[in-house]
């Protein structure tokens, strides 16, 4: 995932009811008017936070009929999770040599008063 790509992806992430639709979305497909159901917030604002989202590549929309379900696109979160999971393992691998390095030293003795 480009670096621009990569930034949208994240600043569509920032908001909690973008998020709470990604999450919705992971059940399943959902229409606008379904995924507006749990906010206090009108479809048309809802309907936006989804635009935000499919710019990001993290959704797409389809027409089934007079539907027009949005989909989560698993593959675009995988290349997220794959982002951050490099950055964990390099901090993990760097944990684990501190942690052997510490349990390698000698134990400290602490000076008697």
């Amino acid at each position: 995932m480009d670096s621009a790509r990569l930034d949208d992806a994240f600043l569509a992430l920032a908001d909690p009811v973008r998020r709470a639709i990604v999450a919705s979305l992971s059940t399943g497909s959902a229409t606008v008017n379904e995924l507006a159901e749990p906010f206090a917030i009108s479809k048309q604002a809802v309907s936006r936070h989804i635009a935000v989202l499919e710019r990001a590549g993290l959704v797409t929309r389809s027409r089934d009929a007079q539907r027009r379900p949005v989909h989560l696109d698993a593959a675009a979160l995988e290349q997220l999770t794959e982002w951050i999971d490099r950055y964990r393992l390099q901090a993990e691998a760097a944990y684990r040599r501190l942690d052997a390095v510490l349990a390698a030293s000698p134990p400290k003795k602490e000076k008697e008063s």
